[in-house]
């Protein structure tokens, strides 16, 4: 059941979804229970979530670094959909005497305003002129303060899915397959990984285990030595 503080953004939440129209996905979170904290979501089709997803990497991440301390919201950061589009990404944070309880979150999914775009110009140049020099990356967007993340965000629906898009990252960012590393490498990943806030979420250290191919003893040793250094 959804934190009383909240039910007033349930039903903004379905408000907003009515409102933005079928290109903005609404979603609210309530940190009560990261393991399953969408208590609302509207067009979740836009992210492929369900009422019951767990925290996003971008929001666990916030969550570690507490930027919500001296923020009030998030602006215009990276996402991905269901489908692989691009979405404009922003946060609200929903604070309860200066602790932060929630959060309503909207995704923009502007790929059929894109298509209209390209297709405009199309009528005023040839499709070649279209294809090579309007049809690459869109421009950045503008950025607003506060900040947004470097980090693109993932959405899934299942604590798994979350760790193992977060292990896949550190993965891809060292270069080398999980059947492959040293305990130099492996504690770095995990060093990185609790950063970003992945085990706030209950069971996430079998997750983690898992996917680097070893066991939970050594995850939680692991993450002993790292707060011993800290």
């Amino acid at each position: 059941m959804a934190n009383p503080l909240l039910q007033q953004y349930i039903r903004l939440t379905e408000f907003l979804g009515h409102t933005l129209g079928p290109d903005y996905e609404i979603a609210l979170h309530d940190l009560t229970d990261k393991n399953r904290s969408i208590v609302a979501i509207a067009n979740g089709y836009i992210s492929g979530r369900e009422v019951g997803a767990p925290l996003t990497n971008v929001a666990l991440k916030i969550l570690m670094d507490k930027s919500y301390d001296t923020q009030d919201y998030r602006l215009h950061y990276r996402g991905v959909s269901a489908t692989g589009r691009t979405l404009r990404s922003s946060t609200f944070f929903i604070k309860h005497n200066g602790k932060l309880i929630g959060m309503l979150c909207i995704n923009f999914d502007d790929s059929r305003y894109r298509e209209v775009g390209l297709s405009i110009q199309r009528l005023c140049h040839p499709d070649r002129f279209v294809q090579d020099e309007l049809g690459g990356p869109s421009l950045p967007l503008v950025t607003l303060a506060p900040a947004m993340p470097s980090e693109t965000e993932s959405f899934h629906n299942s604590i798994e899915a979350v760790a193992g898009d977060a292990v896949s990252r550190e993965l891809e960012r060292l270069g080398v397959t999980a059947d492959r590393l040293t305990p130099e490498e492996r504690i770095d990943i995990i060093a990185s990984l609790e950063a970003g806030g992945i085990f706030l979420l209950k069971g996430a250290v079998k997750d983690v285990a898992d996917a680097l191919h070893c066991s939970q003893a050594s995850v939680y040793r692991y993450l002993s030595q790292i707060k011993k250094e800290e």
